[in-house]
């Protein structure tokens, strides 16, 4: 039988306020930029059985850890196939995450081209 996984990250918004009652920001926050916009907060990495569309991983980062970092430890080790958006390009160059095929979408502005 088959199997796949699929991954990907979402940030987890804080507040970058240093209002309160120690006067600091959280150490474990950091910011990000997507797209043109600037987050500060958390990552959580997540990993989902494609077939039954369960999670099976979930792990948590500060916002400025690359998607590819994470990308090993979102596999549960029986997978033939991975897929994963822009943030996972070079996965495959990765000790860590060898073992499934992998599936990374194209960038954003090189699928403008192709249209």
């Amino acid at each position: 039988m088959r199997s796949g996984t699929i991954v990907g990250a979402t940030i987890i918004a804080a507040p970058s306020s240093t209002k309160n009652a120690t006067g600091e920001r959280d150490p474990d926050m950091h910011r990000t930029k997507k797209g043109n916009q600037w987050h500060f907060g958390m990552r959580a990495h997540i990993g989902v059985d494609a077939e039954s569309g369960l999670v099976h991983t979930v792990i948590g980062t500060a916002a400025n850890v690359n998607d590819v970092t994470q990308a090993g430890a979102l596999l549960h080790g029986q997978e033939t196939s991975a897929f994963g958006d822009a943030g996972y390009r070079g996965v495959d160059k990765r000790e860590e995450a060898k073992g499934p095929t992998w599936f990374v979408a194209m960038q954003p502005g090189k699928r403008r081209r192709w249209t």
